[in-house]
């Protein structure tokens, strides 16, 4: 065979083509990995039966509808769908309405949708969601809006600059991290009128609705709670998120996303755990 310049610039464009799928592969499996592992989108995206159970062949059309006296929220539906979805979203607007609330006509996103804990997640993870956002299959179900019997804020904070990646190699700040894009504390710190009491953090004691229907509270995750998860082996909390049955034989209610957590690998599950015993001990 004769090698030609030509010859060889060819095979240097099929070799970057090569890793250039390669990488926005990465980028699509640690997108699918989060949105449907710990970040749990479709825990509240996705419509649920009576059993609070996912609808199957819904996944993320929106819908859920969650009615708490400062509001009733309806989550919208996130699949790619042209005319009731967010196709014609620009990656950089899903992103923005992610990580900072504002829609691209630029209206405030409010309640429960966890802004403040989100603004931590790193430029390549949200990028790596909206890969995953964009793979989904496109749903058309148009939803209500939400109603707030409370102001929502003009902004959740400046526009974000860069946000870096969190080391993995240091258990208990990637802990957290995961803890905060997976808005963990948005349902365990106890509240005052919609607000997170933030002097106790993870201190639990929360009112929730629950599947079917009535409320549930949140439980205490702070070593302050001699029988919560800060006590639990490494075993036992990975057991519960993942099963959703407590070391005492008691069920979770399904508001908490453990149909999600059980895709989590063990290595993150630990290192969520190693964070959660260094948060301050709340007595509730």
């Amino acid at each position: 065979m004769r090698w030609t310049r030509v010859t060889f610039f060819a095979l240097g464009l099929t070799a970057t083509a090569s890793q250039a799928g390669q990488a926005a592969d990465k980028v699509l499996e640690r997108g699918t990995y989060l949105l449907n592992g710990i970040v749990a989108c479709g825990n509240c995206h996705t419509p649920k039966g009576p059993d609070g159970k996912a609808v199957a062949g819904q996944e993320l059309a929106g819908g859920t509808v969650i009615d708490l006296p400062v509001f009733r929220a309806v989550t919208p539906n996130i699949t790619p769908d042209k005319e009731t979805g967010i196709r014609a979203w620009t990656d950089e607007q899903i992103i923005t309405a992610i990580r900072e609330g504002k829609r691209p006509d630029g209206s405030i996103i409010g309640p429960p949708m966890p802004i403040a804990l989100y603004r931590s997640m790193s430029d390549s993870d949200a990028r790596a969601i909206v890969a995953a956002l964009r793979a989904s299959k496109p749903i058309a179900n148009k939803v209500e809006k939400s109603v707030y019997r409370i102001p929502l804020p003009p902004a959740y904070g400046p526009p974000l600059g860069h946000v870096a990646d969190v080391p993995r190699q240091n258990p208990v700040a990637y802990g957290k991290y995961l803890g905060d894009i997976g808005h963990c504390m948005e349902c365990h710190t106890p509240d005052d009128k919609g607000r997170p009491i933030l002097s106790k953090l993870g201190g639990g004691g929360r009112p929730l609705p629950a599947f079917p229907d009535g409320f549930t509270v949140s439980a205490n995750l702070t070593p302050g709670n001699p029988d919560g998860i800060a006590h639990w082996s490494g075993a036992q909390f990975r057991s519960v998120m993942k099963t959703g049955v407590r070391p005492d034989g008691r069920a979770l209610v399904r508001l908490m996303a453990f149909d999600w957590y059980k895709t989590v690998s063990d290595a993150d599950l630990d290192a969520l755990l190693a964070w959660l015993r260094t948060l301050k001990p709340v007595k509730n």
